[in-house]
């Protein structure tokens, strides 16, 4: 099973940034102190370690399906591909997108399965995906996608009570019935090659495109630009903890209360570069019709913070799904005419210094 070889531990002598750990069971019971810890993360730097989530066997499975997916031939694979036009759903190979504004090819490939997809099964809601997809849709890939969105809904809904919205403001701009980009997807980088620097990127420094990231891997790989710094520093993966990450859509959303953060992945350090990185993740994102723009006529807190912001900076003009299709789109080396193509892609905080 991929990730669960046996691998060397990550590193002790690389630069890494410790995240607060949050207990989702604790979250669950709202604990005050609990959520006074998820504050802090999503205020200050965005990603959190997530414990006691419960979606390990899940998740295993999800792993299984990649793996399985990504042994299919190529041009098997290539049926199925996300295309030019800002779809995400589907295969993208290693080195269809940029990795930053030269038009460095990424090394990563991944099969993303649209939320609407495996909850509507078998029926079709977006696209048509692979043999090896479809035969883990109902047990393996529903089931994970069911309960990723119970912890996301979770943690959305705590958030939003200490923004000052009222209750369901949150769940009201990510109707479970309505299309959206929200989607799972498993992603593979192959070893280093021998002389490639372990800071090469294999997927670019970005901000997450939705509203809430749940992320599982068993090696290292992930960096963050922490605020104020211009170091990427690894986030060092702990047995049993999930990752969790906020999106460009909570950072509108909140009026930039919430931290959408840089970060990147590059190969996973020094003896782990010898093995192939798997990841796991599963992105909420609003539904397709929402406007992204501040929730300040629900929330006086939201309010002040925009009123203290330049003028008209979370006003997008954007749908979700417009947001999302750009930012897919610009980023495919098919669409790339220079690096205003790249720049075209970026969220909301990016830098053209980090690659």
């Amino acid at each position: 099973m991929p990730g669960l070889l046996n691998l060397p531990p990550f590193p002790d002598d690389v630069p890494t940034h410790p995240l607060l750990v949050v207990d989702y069971e604790l979250i669950q019971k709202r604990d005050q102190a609990e959520i006074d810890k998820l504050w802090k993360a999503a205020t200050e730097l965005g990603f959190w370690y997530l414990k006691n989530h419960g979606a390990e066997k899940e998740a295993d499975e999800m792993f299984e399906m990649g793996a399985e997916t990504m042994k299919l031939p190529l041009e098997e694979k290539m049926k199925y591909e996300q295309g030019d036009e800002g779809m995400s759903f589907g295969y993208k190979a290693a080195g269809a997108n940029a990795t930053d504004e030269t038009g460095a090819l990424d090394t990563v490939e991944f099969i993303n399965v649209a939320k609407d997809d495996a909850l509507a099964w078998p029926n079709k809601v977006h696209r048509d995906y692979p043999s090896t997809v479809n035969a883990r849709m109902e047990n393996t890939i529903k089931p994970f996608v069911q309960k990723s969105l119970e912890v996301n809904y979770t943690l959305l809904e705590v958030l939003g009570e200490r923004l000052g919205l009222p209750k369901g403001a949150l769940e009201q701009v990510h109707v479970l019935e309505e299309p959206s980009g929200s989607e799972t997807r498993v992603i593979k980088n192959p070893p280093r090659p021998e002389g490639m620097p372990e800071d090469k990127a294999a997927l670019g420094a970005h901000t997450d495109f939705g509203s809430l990231s749940f992320l599982h891997n068993r090696l290292g790989g992930l960096q963050v630009m922490v605020p104020g710094t211009e170091e990427w520093q690894y986030v060092r993966p702990i047995p049993g903890h999930a990752i969790c990450n906020l999106g460009d859509a909570m950072t509108i959303f909140s009026g930039g209360i919430l931290r959408s953060n840089l970060h990147r992945v590059v190969p996973p350090p020094k003896e782990q570069g010898k093995f192939e990185r798997w990841s796991l993740v599963f992105f909420t994102r609003p539904g397709n019709s929402v406007i992204l723009r501040p929730l300040a006529d629900q929330s006086s807190i939201i309010a002040d913070a925009v009123a203290k912001a330049p003028p008209g900076k979370y006003e997008t003009g954007q749908t979700s799904k417009d947001w999302f299709a750009r930012r897919i789109k610009y980023q495919r080396i098919k669409n790339r005419t220079g690096p205003e193509s790249w720049r075209a892609s970026r969220g909301t905080e990016h830098k053209p210094t980090a690659y």
